[in-house]
């Protein structure tokens, strides 16, 4: 029976891919289990691990090291892929001041953390860990174990031991802190329901109208005359006369009083573009046509698959004038967009096209629209962005006093934001599914945890007896104050949404069991909106504060 201790506790291949397996199926399991509907998710990776670890199945250290800094790697990558794309445009439509709360919210977590290092005496590299567990960010817990080995030339266990005794309290204390002021400020669901239209038509980025030309002043003029007059990005699919007559309508198009117009146009421009054309008509898709042989048109949507098309605009391929088309819209990532002539174009958009079957079918085979290509996973532009990633990371930034850099989770973190938003201007397929971008993340994060709590578990049981305890009340103060701050002040300054605003405080956590609880409250896709306008802002503060605290302690 020798092989089979040490296929348990010896040092091997074996023994190490046994473990991480067992380490990691464990975590998952227990991660369904949900107590007074709260999970802690896939985080039982790590406390399983250190169970495991205090029993005698650990990893060599090397191996361990690696694991848990190439997991870290994939899992900080592919999110920055991920929110690359709405990165930049989270700072618009309102969004910016939804990102100034998250970054209040970090800065204050920070200054919590280090005024209780001030007063308890604790370890900054373990209140570091403390802090990243009460925020529920793994990231930062990377980063700041990373951060420490390169400045010390060794390992703390007390920031992942911190980290693990924090995190439980952490995903509890931030959906109590969303009760509270529910209950405090005497939220009331249907006055929120009331400004929830409002919101909502925010996040529209296009609108279809059917309108009735009459404004006599413009009859007989050209459809490119009257975009320039009017100064509003919009497109006119279909224009059907006062005879029948249903025919595509493009740039020559000439307009006259009485014919019936399908627009295409931005949410917050369709009543200026009503206005200005004559007024607004009841018409079904049928009625204009849509997909009927007899009407000589068809509109279908194409997928975009063929590398070459990646990052060319509209007016380089000259669709219109080729083969007599008319493009309405461009849907990516679920937002429909308009197809003005210098949008880029990306692998994975989705391109409403309006006309001739033959024609439609000649810019099918142009754009690709081949869902299995799809399936064909872009590893060249992964892994060229771990690299430049890595390279990255490692260039030292301040010397204050160790070298600041941006480590192995920054690095990649801040290039794959970059390669998902300007790839396309190298030629850079960056689409993904999000099943493939999930799984990738998923793997990564699973092998950190695992690593993680493997590295900790020897003196964990110890630490908390011997005065670790403590670190659940450090942890749940760093949780709550920053929020409850925040949150007085947005609802009642701000006058910001409740929904959007259990959306920041899930976002500023970076907490998806948080976002879970409260997209189940509020029965809509507020809190979501929110969450992801300031996922990406908040990822990038918590990874680069964690390193510059242990940094400037050292």
């Amino acid at each position: 029976m020798e092989w089979f201790a040490s296929l348990f506790f010896g040092n091997g291949i074996a023994h190490a891919v046994l473990t991480l397996a067992l380490v990691i199926t464990l975590g998952i399991l227990l991660g369904k289990v949900r107590i007074g509907g709260i999970s802690l998710g896939i985080t039982w990776i790590l406390f399983v691990g250190i169970l495991l670890s205090h029993f005698g199945m650990t990893l060599d250290a090397q191996v361990r090291h690696f694991v848990q800094e190439f997991g870290l790697i994939l899992f900080v990558f592919s999110i920055g892929l991920q929110v690359g794309p709405g990165f930049f445009s989270s700072f618009k439509h309102g969004g910016l001041t939804l990102v100034g709360c998250a970054v209040a919210i970090v800065l204050l977590g920070v200054a919590t953390a280090y005024v209780l290092h001030m007063v308890t005496g604790t370890p900054i590299p373990t209140m570091v860990g403390i802090l990243s567990g009460a925020v529920t960010n793994t990231p930062g817990l990377g980063a700041a174990q990373q951060a420490y080995a390169d400045a010390a030339g060794v390992d703390d266990p007390s920031i992942a031991l911190g980290y693990a005794v924090a995190y439980p309290l952490g995903v509890v204390g931030i959906i109590l802190t969303m009760i509270f002021i529910r209950y405090a400020l005497r939220v009331k669901f249907d006055k929120e329901d009331e400004g929830l239209a409002a919101l909502s038509r925010e996040q529209r980025f296009a609108d279809k109208v059917s309108v009735e030309f009459t404004n006599e002043i413009l009859d007989g003029r050209t459809v490119a005359y009257i975009r320039d007059l009017i100064n509003r990005q919009f497109v006119i699919s279909r224009r059907l006369t006062p005879a029948g007559e249903l025919s595509m309508a493009d740039a020559d198009t000439v307009i006259h009083t009485g014919d019936r117009l399908w627009v295409i146009c931005q949410a917050e421009d369709t009543e200026a573009v009503v206005a200005f054309f004559g007024h607004r008509v009841e018409m079904t898709d049928e009625e204009w046509g849509s997909n009927t042989p007899h009407a000589g048109l068809i509109s279908r949507r194409i997928l975009i698959t063929k590398p070459a098309i990646n990052g060319k605009k509209f007016s380089d391929l000259r669709l219109r004038t080729k083969y007599g088309i008319t493009l309405t819209r461009v849907n990516r990532a679920g937002v429909d967009l308009i197809p003005y002539q210098g949008l880029e174009l990306q692998v994975g958009d989705r391109v409403m096209v309006v006309g001739p079957e033959k024609a439609v079918a000649q810019v099918a085979d142009v754009l690709g629209n081949s869902l299995k290509k799809l399936d064909q996973p872009n590893l060249v532009t992964i892994f060229i962005g771990i690299a430049l990633g890595v390279l990255l990371g490692s260039v030292p930034l301040l010397n204050v006093p160790q070298p600041v850099k941006l480590g192995l989770a920054g690095g990649p973190l801040i290039v794959a934001i970059l390669i998902g938003r300007f790839g396309t201007h190298f030629h850079l397929v960056t689409y993904t599914t999000m099943s493939a971008n999930l799984m990738l993340r998923e793997i990564g994060i699973a092998l950190f945890l695992a690593a993680v709590g493997i590295g900790a578990g020897d003196g964990f049981v110890d630490a908390v007896v011997g005065g670790g305890y403590r670190w659940i009340g450090y942890g749940a103060i760093i949780t709550i104050a920053p929020l409850l701050t925040v949150g007085f002040f947005a609802r009642l300054c701000l006058k910001m949404n409740y929904y959007t605003l259990m959306g920041l405080f899930a976002g500023s956590m970076t907490d998806p069991p948080a976002l879970a609880y409260a997209n189940g409250v509020a029965g809509n896709d507020m809190p979501a909106v929110g969450y992801s306008t300031v996922y990406p802002v908040v990822m990038f503060l918590r990874v680069l504060t964690a390193q510059i605290f242990i940094l400037f302690a050292l």
